[in-house]
């Protein structure tokens, strides 16, 4: 079962206990993924249509819950996919389907219904745990979260920009730092940040699926952190080892051109030490010189060296061409 699945599972099981936090997320739903059916005689039916059999039963045990009412229920296979399957709900009686409209503020009280099915009066979610259930139907009906093993995303998907900016600035007074992105002919409403998507988890009250990605996230952090401090240690034995070879070369070019008699006592006991122990650090080689210096003298005697190699180069190069 995918994460974001798992998720769901864990939402439709969670029923508010206030009746007006059910009906936030009962109007969240019928927002989202809900038809709105009118006869020539003007009767109105509700449909609602989902793959996700966690978001059918969450719809069916609000209605049921809120209303007494018991949604017609059909279930069909998907095109195309035997296995998959169509959960249709529908609530057919007028007097029914307008009741449930006007409660969960999806139509006026003179009977008109916004365009798109938008949530037509805010007094719905002016209570902090009705903005955390309209989120959570919201989620439930067009939401979906990656896997978190291989990235972090969390969206919810909008027929309609004013109801994805609605919907933006009620996650976002959580904080979720929720943006938009238009997709085709929908709206997204989406978060990428790995911490942001488990205040999100936390405001829909999906507190085991929290902990999971929790987990997932620790994990993936200690790795993260491993990994570079890995490519650290290896980057910075390949710069010593460079360093090495470099100074042994450069020193058996002094030996080979010129000899070490010219050179001070202090460079020549340099030179014959990196070249009997030309993997020792820098530190270990300054202990075995007599007196004894410390790193810094050992790294500006090995760079005087160095420079004289690259005098002794220069000169030759100099008669090569003449």
């Amino acid at each position: 079962m995918s994460f974001s699945r798992e998720v769901k599972e864990e939402l439709s099981r969670t029923l508010p206990s206030a009746r007006h936090c059910q009906l936030a997320e009962l109007s969240a739903i019928l927002s989202m993924c809900g038809i709105i059916h009118i006869s020539s005689d003007k009767q109105v039916e509700i449909e609602v249509r989902t793959e996700n059999s966690a978001v059918a039963r969450k719809f069916y045990a609000l209605i049921v819950k809120c209303f007494r009412i018991s949604p017609q229920v059909l279930i069909r296979s998907s095109k195309g996919n035997r296995k998959a399957h169509i959960y249709i709900q529908t609530i057919s009686v007028d007097e029914e389907a307008q009741r449930i409209l006007k409660a969960t503020k999806l139509m006026r009280h003179d009977g008109e219904i916004e365009e798109h099915l938008m949530l037509l009066d805010q007094l719905l979610i002016q209570r902090s745990c009705c903005k955390r259930a309209f989120i959570r139907g919201c989620f439930l009906a067009t939401g979906s979260i990656t896997e978190p093993e291989k990235s972090y995303h969390f969206e919810i998907v909008c027929n309609n920009q004013d109801k994805a900016k609605q919907l933006k600035e009620l996650m976002n007074g959580f904080e979720l730092d929720a943006k938009i992105v238009e997709r085709k002919r929908y709206y997204v409403v989406y978060i990428k940040e790995g911490a942001k998507i488990v205040d999100a988890l936390n405001v829909m009250e999906a507190h085991l699926s929290l902990m999971n990605l929790e987990n997932v996230r620790i994990l993936k952090d200690m790795r993260n952190s491993v990994n570079r401090r890995v490519n650290c240690e290896t980057a910075n034995i390949n710069k010593t080892v460079s360093a090495a070879v470099k100074q042994v070369e450069d020193i058996t070019y002094i030996r080979k051109m010129m000899g070490f008699g010219d050179l001070s006592e202090g460079l020549r006991q340099m030179a014959e030490l990196r070249l009997r122990e030309p993997d020792m650090p820098l530190k270990e080689l300054g202990q075995m010189l007599n007196p004894p210096v410390g790193k810094s003298g050992v790294n500006h005697r090995l760079r005087k060296l160095s420079n004289i190699a690259d005098e002794l180069r220069s000169r030759n190069s100099q008669k090569e061409e003449t």
